[in-house]
């Protein structure tokens, strides 16, 4: 059963990784070079999806990162699958706090009302956006590690 939780948590979080890497890297560049400021809108809408189902996908990895983390206790790996978990719940702490209230306002951004500085707190969301994905590909590699 152990077996099992430590595929499904690497395979969970390495999905997430995945996603949040290519966000970062490959489709905000890609949208803020879009003419005519046309990446808002798709930035605003992949706030309100993502702004969905992200919060799900990080507490369910932090949950089987903790499970593994317990069931593991004082064996082999346990003290990088405990390192791993801490660093997810490291990431989900900076969402709450840095992330989430600079998603919330894009989310409510249209063409017709976009705040003067809406550049500036893109580029903002996006630097912290960095940061939690290096958190994150740190815990994934801790996982990934224990696991082998």
């Amino acid at each position: 059963m152990q077996d099992v939780l430590a595929v499904v948590t690497v395979v969970v979080v390495g999905l997430m990784v995945g996603v949040e890497f290519a966000v970062a890297v490959f489709v905000n560049p890609i949208l803020d070079r879009l003419p005519d400021d046309g990446g808002l809108a798709a930035r605003s809408d992949g706030a309100r999806v993502l702004g969905r189902v992200m919060p799900v996908w990080y507490i369910g990895s932090v949950v089987l990162g903790a499970v593994w983390a317990a069931v593991s206790w004082g064996g082999p790996g346990a003290s990088l699958i405990v390192s791993g978990a801490a660093l997810l719940v490291v990431s989900v702490v900076m969402s709450i706090l840095l992330l989430v209230p600079i998603n919330s306002r894009v989310a409510t951004w249209s063409r017709d009302g976009i705040p003067a500085d809406w550049k500036q707190q893109v580029n903002r969301w996006d630097r912290f956006h960095y940061v939690r994905v290096a958190v994150i590909v740190a815990a994934f590699a801790l996982f990934t590690v224990a696991l082998a």
